[in-house]
């Protein structure tokens, strides 16, 4: 055997667990976790059915309810079961932390304030208001904006749950600050479908979240700043639509 190839690593039990693990969940999650899937079945006019004639204004809603719920299922439970029960470690090693998280939260507060203007500039342009807010009544406020914006938050908790938690913490002690590049991949990718410019700029937040969670040694600020610019971002674009001057209407 030439010392270049006694030089390759061997893949470890602990990897190979979070490869497979991941990759199954990454594809159980885009054909059964989207809300254009679960729009698709009849359990969206069961419930409406069971709730009344009232509810049948959110049938489109509870896809993005569902979208939610199953992200915490998918990207948050079963990872943590497979870091209690299979990998027998603690989920806390893996970004599941939340003690002594307040020293952490400056750069994320200037990651905020610096995508602000940016955010506000986007909301501008036609393929951003195209696309967003991904549920179109939620321009109509009350609970089409919240009951879709408290389960957007839960899906992005999910999100961050298992890339700057399951998937980075995961490969840290093999790859080291590699495993942010490793889990930027999947990530970037997830976002085929919307705006190139956005889709581009998941690279640098793939990276900086990353480097971010590994420095905290968690995802939890990660999550609220994910969640607030995409609240943000959603706010000034219904705003463009109806003027800026009733979005309190929509809001409260």
């Amino acid at each position: 055997m030439s010392d270049s190839a006694a030089s390759v690593p061997v893949l470890d039990r602990r990897s190979v667990i979070i490869y497979v693990s991941a990759t199954v969940l990454l594809v159980v999650f885009n054909y059964w976790a989207l809300p254009s899937w679960f729009l698709g079945t009849s359990l969206p006019d069961r419930i409406v059915a069971r709730l009344g004639e009232d509810a049948a204004q959110y049938r489109e809603l509870l896809g993005y309810q569902y979208w939610g719920v199953a992200s915490i299922v998918l990207r948050v439970l079963v990872p943590a079961a497979l870091i209690v029960f299979v990998l027998r470690e603690r989920p806390r090693d893996f970004g599941f932390r939340l003690r002594g998280q307040w020293p952490q939260l400056r750069p994320y507060l200037i990651a905020l304030g610096l995508m602000i203007p940016v955010l506000f500039l986007v909301s501008g342009i036609g393929e951003f208001q195209a696309k967003y807010p991904l549920y179109d009544a939620a321009v109509l406020g009350g609970w089409h904006f919240w009951g879709y914006h408290l389960f957007y938050g839960l899906q992005f908790l999910g999100l961050e749950a298992f890339f700057r938690g399951y998937l980075l913490f995961g490969l840290y002690p093999r790859l080291g600050t590699h495993a942010v590049a490793v889990m930027m991949i999947p990530y970037v990718m997830i976002h085929f479908g919307k705006p190139a410019p956005e889709t581009f700029s998941a690279i640098v937040a793939g990276f900086v979240l990353g480097y971010l969670a590994l420095k905290s040694k968690s995802f939890l600020w990660g999550w609220m700043l994910h969640w607030g610019v995409a609240l943000t971002l959603d706010v000034m674009v219904i705003g463009r639509e109806v003027g800026f001057g009733k979005i309190a209407g929509v809001l409260f």
